[in-house]
């Protein structure tokens, strides 16, 4: 009879050498948007080592910039983050006009 391990990793977030959730997505999609960036340099003609030297300083500044806001910031820091922006700075807290004319009614 077969045996199994038990998956531990229901319920958690996604992981990959470190980089959680959307810092994984983050990455994938920075590192494909200089890839096609790159072929682009290159079928319009621009040197191969330029396209080479830039292809290989922006991975190397996505990897650690990545990193870097990962351990900064942690699982759900970006989104803290963003969220930040959606809220109040200070709340108002006045009575209507008409109640300050009427005056507090029993």
């Amino acid at each position: 009879m077969a045996e199994y391990a038990i998956n531990k990793g229901i319920g958690r977030s996604v992981e990959y050498k470190g980089l959680k959730a959307q810092y994984l997505f983050i990455f994938a999609g920075g590192l494909l948007a200089l890839f096609v960036v790159f072929v682009i340099m290159y079928i319009a003609g621009v040197s191969q080592w330029i396209c080479i030297g830039f292809g290989v300083t922006a991975a190397s500044a996505l990897v650690w910039l990545t990193f870097h806001l990962n351990a900064k910031y942690g699982q759900y820091g970006l989104m803290k983050l963003a969220a930040v922006k959606y809220h109040p700075r200070y709340i108002i807290n006045r009575p209507r006009l008409n109640r300050l004319i009427k005056g507090r009614t029993k």
